[in-house]
């Protein structure tokens, strides 16, 4: 059974449909999200002696994979355009999200 040119019109619509842009709160939400991420280097280190007169040591850096380099603040803008169609309302430094 063949579709007729109408359904395929319809269904294609459709498939766009989902492609649109997303609310501009939203896109702020989801774009926040991704640059509020773990600061880009933590460590902890220690050191003492034991009860045995041994020394004890111990250290280690942890960086965040999904550090961007550049401008978070535009990053986040242009993620924000990208999905919404339209600038922030709010901008990152308010969120509690940029460094």
């Amino acid at each position: 059974m063949a579709l007729r040119p109408g359904y395929v019109l319809a269904l294609a619509g459709l498939a766009l449909a989902s492609c649109g842009p997303i609310p501009v709160g939203q896109a702020e939400s989801v774009c926040a999200g991704r640059f509020a991420s773990a600061p880009p280097v933590s460590a902890t280190a220690k050191a003492g002696v034991s009860s045995s007169g041994g020394t004890v040591t111990d250290f280690e850096v942890d960086f965040a994979p999904s550090v961007t380099f550049g401008d978070p603040s535009a990053a986040y803008t242009s993620c924000v355009v990208r999905k919404s169609g339209e600038y922030p309302t709010r901008p990152l430094y308010t969120r509690g999200a940029a460094p």
